[in-house]
């Protein structure tokens, strides 16, 4: 069974849901997880909810961050019978004729992460340099160069697959999040399929990085998945050695 759905985790970005919505199109149901968001955007997504009725609306009291607001999403979608969950940011940096080769690509691997790789030259400095070091930890921390791209919010989770994962690990709460369930998955054994995707950077989209706590934050995960790294040194090692032993068979 394939059934997709969508899932928004928005924060006070009110000047481009509309767009997103927009792009999405009515084909899939949308799940918009509203983290606690001021008056004006609390209104844009209940105007947006009150003539779309396959978007829902779910609203979180107080901001508890991208990671409660999406692992929210994820469990909604899970018991409303949602085989699988792409997750797409509300500021509009994502590029919506991207979806259907998600989805294609979630129905030739439906047990599978598709992961969305952002192209290095289309990000700012900034972001560049940060994804750089990320993937840097990534790679030892799964002892692998499978995941190209750690950091990009736009991917499609099989719910079967994710789910005993949240339910039974504390996963990063907020910026940390998206790197931090992709490299528990993949030590679970998922498998994660990547997908170029094209990002784009809005002058007017609000940043709700925090330079201090979300790169403290991101520090503690990494220290925190190096030491998980560290006891599951073995299968990791033997995982990533069959894999190159294949591809050295293949090439002969």
């Amino acid at each position: 069974m394939f059934k997709p759905c969508i899932i928004i985790p928005a924060y006070n970005h009110h000047q481009h849901i509309h767009s997103v919505i927009d792009g999405l199109g009515q084909d899939i149901p949308c799940l918009i997880v509203d983290d606690g968001s001021a008056s004006p955007c609390r209104e844009v997504l209940q105007d947006i909810t009150r003539n779309r009725p396959w978007v829902t609306l779910i609203r979180l009291q107080q901001n508890q961050g991208k990671g409660v607001a999406v692992t929210t999403g994820l469990r909604h979608a899970h018991q409303q019978g949602f085989s699988h969950a792409l997750q797409i940011d509300a500021d509009g940096q994502h590029d919506t004729n991207d979806l259907p080769r998600f989805l294609s690509k979630a129905k030739s691997h439906p047990q599978a992460v598709i992961a969305g790789v952002r192209r290095y030259e289309e990000m700012p400095p900034k972001r560049r340099y940060g994804r750089m070091i990320t993937d840097f930890w990534v790679w030892i921390n799964t002892l692998s160069f499978m995941i190209k791209d750690s950091m990009c919010g736009y991917r499609l989770y099989p719910l079967t697959e994710t789910i005993p994962l949240i339910s039974s690990t504390a996963v990063g709460r907020r910026m940390d999040f998206d790197t931090d369930i992709l490299v528990r998955l993949y030590w679970r054994g998922i498998t994660i399929k990547q997908l170029e995707t094209r990002i784009r950077y809005h002058h007017d989209s609000i940043s709700h990085f925090d330079l201090l706590r979300d790169n403290l934050r991101i520090s503690k995960m990494h220290t925190r998945l190096f030491f998980g790294m560290l006891i599951r040194l073995p299968t990791l090692a033997a995982r990533t050695w069959r894999r190159s032993d294949k591809h050295a068979q293949h090439r002969n």
